[in-house]
């Protein structure tokens, strides 16, 4: 028996993992990195087959992290973890570093960031999990907290993409029994669920410049589920 609940309480942070160069770059939303070894400081990093940052990774060598605070901007997750590379320029109007390998480090609401160069590539299944040797790694703003992947579940009530190596079918966890009358409703863009239970006020009562916590998406982007 696998109680998916349990797996919540491994912990984890919330990150952009970037690549490329000044012609042409990506990046994602991750809550899968950490250190491998010491000496030398190696980092891994865990990538969906079907990312389109994989390919420039891939292309390049090299990936940046950013490490987010947990004032993050939600159209900055939104536009990192929800949204496709593939369909438009993830990197325009943002505020871009490049590395000592030319990859892009993202610094919007970025606390810290680090610059590997991938020494080792493990085809894990459908991700990729590439681990690098730092190369760079910079604190940005020590005024702020790094944002947890528990926080981000327990106070924005966000969600793993689907592409996330965390990522948990809803209907395999154990759902509360809703008070008579209280609904849910949820973001078509990403998958969030606006709890009327959880949260203590009714969606209807919600102000008309409410956006998701996740993505930024409208008020009118949700449906009732």
């Amino acid at each position: 028996m696998i109680q998916f609940e349990a797996l919540f309480q491994i912990s984890y942070g919330l990150y952009i993992v970037s690549s490329g160069n000044k012609t042409a770059g990506n990046g994602y939303i991750s809550n899968t990195v950490f250190q491998v070894t010491a000496e030398p400081p190696q980092f891994a990093a865990s990538c969906n087959k079907d990312n389109y940052t994989a390919k420039f990774i891939r292309e390049s060598g090299s990936f940046a992290v950013s490490v987010l605070h947990t004032d993050a901007d939600p159209d900055l997750i939104g536009r990192f973890g929800y949204k496709s590379g593939k369909d438009f320029d993830k990197m325009a109007g943002m505020h871009i570093k490049y590395g000592e390998t030319g990859a892009p480090i993202v610094l919007n609401d970025c606390i810290a960031f680090l610059e590997c160069k991938v020494v080792q590539t493990i085809d894990a299944g459908t991700h990729l999990l590439f681990i690098g040797e730092l190369v760079q790694a910079e604190v940005v703003d020590d005024t702020k907290d790094p944002i947890t992947y528990l926080h981000y579940r327990r106070v924005r009530k966000g969600l793993s993409p689907k592409n996330a190596p965390t990522y948990i079918d809803k209907s395999k966890i154990e759902e509360k029994t809703p008070a008579s009358g209280l609904k849910k409703f949820e973001c078509t863009a990403c998958g969030y669920v606006y709890d009327e239970v959880e949260q203590d006020v009714r969606f209807a009562n919600l102000p008309d410049d409410w956006v998701c916590p996740v993505c930024g998406s409208e008020k009118s982007d949700f449906i009732e589920c």
